[in-house]
């Protein structure tokens, strides 16, 4: 019989929770398990209508992974930071500004943050599909973990949450799954992120500030929380507010292709980086995502069928004939995110830029 034997990995050891008294958003939690019952999922789409509209951010848990399973994740997360060369990083570096696709490394200090500061955090993307370019060799045996992890994101979380939205607008359940197919072609990926501290003039010039708030270019993106306090959204009131970590839960936010799909109803959430607490100040910051985005030639039009946006009124960002598909939308933003240079908006604290017709802003 083949053995069972998982290739040993390093474990990482992660920071404890701050004990610093901060001011937390107040983010529903979804039990995503109770999604397996047509009561349960009634219940759920009231509760994720009421977390998008109120704060575009909620939490979810039991999941299906055990914390044991999520340590491990965590474990394969740091080796393309810790375990490869630099040298070796270079071969596999992506080419985000010329291909707009995140595929591979993104190296420290290649996005412009603030008053000529670049960035102290390395990323590693790997598209759903693993076999679509080559990896690291210290990642090669670990590629089919990586792949089912992929898998269960989005068939066992992306899915019954797209389920819920889609139930929300009081849609057949199965319209937002159609476009988010696992095997079509897209960049629905797994990113393993590691931030290092940074020196006190660098967090002087960026007003501690270690990315700029945004919202993300895809549909859905999924968190999985871990302990270091860093991540803000800003709420409907115009407040920072931090995001609580919570033991193998998932940090689940809407991004611009919900917002283009759903006409504003649901609106992608700004959110940002900022230095740590202090006393979780020296400690690195290892993050693990799945971004989420519709099939590559899915239009991003209003689904004007849907009874609830017919009521709440619907505001397209750009015409049908003109409409942007997924494709076009996630290359344009990846090119330019953290490379162009942006305009000043009228709004105190806000920087801007117009991508593919549509107006994108950044808050600094």
């Amino acid at each position: 019989m083949p053995s069972l034997t998982l290739p040993y990995v390093p474990h990482y050891v992660t920071a404890p929770p701050s004990k610093e008294t901060l001011e937390y958003a107040d983010l529903a939690i979804i039990d995503i398990s109770k999604a397996s019952t047509e009561e349960g999922r009634a219940e759920l789409a009231i509760e994720v209508r009421e977390a998008l509209l109120n704060h575009g951010f909620f939490y979810v848990v039991n999941h299906g992974y055990s914390q044991d399973q999520t340590d491990r994740i965590f474990d394969i997360a740091d080796l393309p930071f810790s375990a490869v060369s630099d040298s070796e990083k270079q071969i596999y570096a992506g080419t985000m500004k010329q291909s707009g696709s995140y595929q591979g490394y993104k190296l420290r200090q290649y996005w412009h943050i603030d008053a000529g500061v670049r960035d102290q955090l390395e990323n590693y993307n790997i598209n759903r599909d693993v076999t679509k370019r080559g990896h690291p060799e210290t990642l090669r045996p670990l590629l089919p973990e990586i792949k089912e992890f992929s898998k269960h994101n989005h068939f066992n979380v992306l899915h019954p949450i797209l389920r819920l939205v889609a139930r929300s607008l009081e849609l057949p359940e199965d319209t937002l799954v159609n476009i988010h197919d696992y095997d079509a072609v897209g960049e629905t990926y797994v990113r393993f992120m590691k931030y290092y501290p940074r020196t006190e003039e660098e967090e002087t010039k960026t007003k501690n500030v270690w990315l700029k708030g945004h919202t993300d270019f895809g549909s859905i993106t999924i968190l999985w929380s871990q302990p270091v306090a860093a991540l803000q959204i800003l709420t409907r009131e115009g407040k920072w507010r931090w995001i609580r970590h919570i033991e193998n839960a998932l940090v689940v936010n809407a991004g611009d292709a919900l917002d283009f799909l759903t006409g504003g109803y649901y609106k992608g959430t700004i959110h940002r980086v900022v230095k740590p607490p202090e006393d979780q100040r020296n400690y690195t910051r290892l993050g693990v995502f799945y971004f989420v985005m519709p099939n590559d030639n899915v239009k991003l039009v209003p689904m004007a069928e849907s009874p609830v946006l017919q009521r709440a009124g619907i505001q397209s960002r750009c015409d049908g004939n003109e409409a942007l598909t997924m494709e076009q939308w996630r290359k344009a933003r990846t090119s330019a995110y953290g490379q162009s240079e942006l305009g000043v908006s009228k709004e105190t604290g806000v920087e801007q830029e117009v991508i593919n017709g549509v107006l994108v802003k950044h808050y600094n």
